[in-house]
């Protein structure tokens, strides 16, 4: 295959890794950003989601379609009313202090990891997709002919990762109006912006901090539920979505949710591309270096607001 139609390629398999990192760093940029919370275990809450997708999907049996539609309607709602509940018993008890919230996040990540692991098992797991026809893709070129399109050997894609794609810009666009179209966006931005006043004119604000940390997790479920049928389940597939969603945040400026996609594109589609022409191993490097010199030239990040 040529160079342009293998880097429309890996254009595309960067653009699947984009879409699912910006819904999993979304969940976490929302967190921080209403909660001022580090969410240490928010990679783990993406592998139970994936662990799920498998238990619903093999229980529920027949055809895919079935168990897929029900593992991303139930698991998410499943993995969120757990961090809710995480919320309730564990960071509302050491009052969201950023030390102790880092350390019972941390707490709480090797219990739901260990917990995956004597449930689910050691091995990976794989999710049937509900459909998954493989699509050829044309090329355009200028021949000696003129303009011609033909169709390179190699080059196609499935019909499961262009609707990861779409499914990912449908629940984004979602979020964004959730946050800027309804009471409860302007209950969490209330919160957001002042804590103690929110509270001052009765929003019973630790239960908007429930609903907001299981709503991050419940985003990072949605996400492993996507993902699933393309990468296999594993009770330990959550360490790379949980780098790479820190990364994506503290590029896109830290509780800025547009800054959040626009750093989960970039940085999602250049993992993609240097996966695919060099190794993955360089794709992670090249974002950490990314992270340092962001944080030296412009700490705030990409659309973060400074401190005054």
């Amino acid at each position: 295959m040529e160079f342009g139609p293998h880097l429309f390629l890996a254009s595309l398999e960067g653009a699947v890794t984009a879409a699912i990192l910006a819904m999993t760093a979304m969940g976490l940029s929302i967190v921080f950003g209403v909660m001022r919370v580090v969410n240490v275990a928010h990679g783990e809450f993406f592998m139970l989601g994936a662990v799920f997708a498998w238990f619903i999907s093999t229980s529920l049996g027949g055809h895919p379609a079935i168990g897929f539609v029900g593992a991303l309607l139930i698991a998410p709602l499943l993995v969120g009313v757990l961090a809710a509940a995480a919320d309730r018993l564990i960071l509302q008890r050491v009052n969201y202090n950023p030390e102790r919230t880092i350390v019972a996040t941390i707490g709480l990540l090797y219990i739901i990891q260990q917990s995956a692991l004597m449930g689910f098992g050691p091995d990976a797991r794989p999710v049937d997709p509900p459909f998954n026809q493989r699509i050829a893709l044309p090329w355009f070129e200028w021949g000696e002919s003129g303009f011609e399109i033909f169709y390179p050997w190699g080059l196609s894609v499935t019909s499961y990762k262009l609707f990861v794609i779409f499914a990912a810009v449908v629940i984004l666009t979602g979020i964004w109006l959730l946050m800027t179209r309804t009471k409860f966006g302007l209950i969490m931005r209330a919160t957001q912006q002042d804590r103690d006043m929110a509270q001052a004119f009765g929003v019973p604000v630790d239960k908007v901090f429930a609903y907001v940390f299981g709503l991050g997790a419940g985003l990072a479920a949605v996400g492993a539920v996507l993902i699933v049928p393309v990468q296999q389940a594993h009770y330990l597939m959550g360490h790379d979505p949980l780098l790479l969603s820190f990364i994506v945040v503290i590029i896109g400026g830290l509780g800025s949710l547009p800054g959040t996609v626009v750093a989960a594109i970039l940085i999602g589609m250049s993992d993609g591309i240097i996966s695919v022409f060099f190794s993955p191993t360089l794709a992670k490097i090249i974002a950490t270096l990314a992270v340092a010199m962001v944080l030296v030239f412009r700490p705030q990040g990409l659309m973060g607001k400074r401190d005054r």
